[in-house]
């Protein structure tokens, strides 16, 4: 079989590809597709336009057809429903034909973010007032990276508040890594 190399992504072996017949596209599911920046900008023009703001966008190109995934919320911070995605996907789609960044056949799938376990914005600290999480930190003292669980309080413009068994602890904002949501530990 006489054949040319087909190069696979993140460095791994080629592939023989028989003459006469396409190389298949390289996709790396860490590197994004070409075509997401184009889109991504498209896509919050539309998005803002609608009064919804972008929140994620993926293009899969492994499906047939490719699936264009995009997750909003609405232009106020609040999360989206049923109604709102299936509005945003018929302006969308239209977008999409008059630009014609897609030439081949695809899916459009619109949703919510949803919730994640890292609650980051203003938002999320509102929305999870009592509920578990682990807040990593940096030690004022020692310098070293510390976890502390308990139940969120509040989170205002200085201090991460937690109820650790009753007691209110305070911790410097400017020293918090990260807060996720946790299930208890002795539930």
């Amino acid at each position: 079989m006489v054949g040319r190399p087909c190069p696979l992504p993140s460095g791994r072996r080629s592939l023989q590809v028989p003459d006469g017949l396409p190389v298949p596209p390289v996709s790396d599911p860490a590197l994004p597709h070409p075509l997401t920046p184009d889109l991504e900008r498209l896509v919050s023009r539309v998005a803002a336009e609608a009064g919804y703001q972008l929140c994620g966008i993926q293009l899969l190109t492994h499906r047939i057809p490719m699936t264009l995934q995009v997750q909003l919320r609405l232009g106020d911070g609040g999360d989206v429903n049923l109604d709102d995605c299936a509005t945003f996907s018929g302006v969308l789609g239209d977008a999409l034909e008059a630009d014609g960044l897609l030439e081949e056949a695809y899916v459009l799938e619109i949703s919510s973010p949803g919730i994640s376990e890292e609650l980051s914005e203003d938002r999320d600290f509102r929305s999870f007032r009592g509920f578990p999480v682990c807040v990593r930190y940096r030690d004022a003292k020692t310098g070293a990276e510390a976890e502390r669980e308990g139940l969120l309080l509040e989170r205002d413009d200085s201090t991460v508040h937690l109820n650790v068994r009753g007691r209110t602890v305070r911790l410097p904002r400017p020293s918090v890594i990260s807060v996720r949501l946790i299930t208890p530990s002795n539930a």
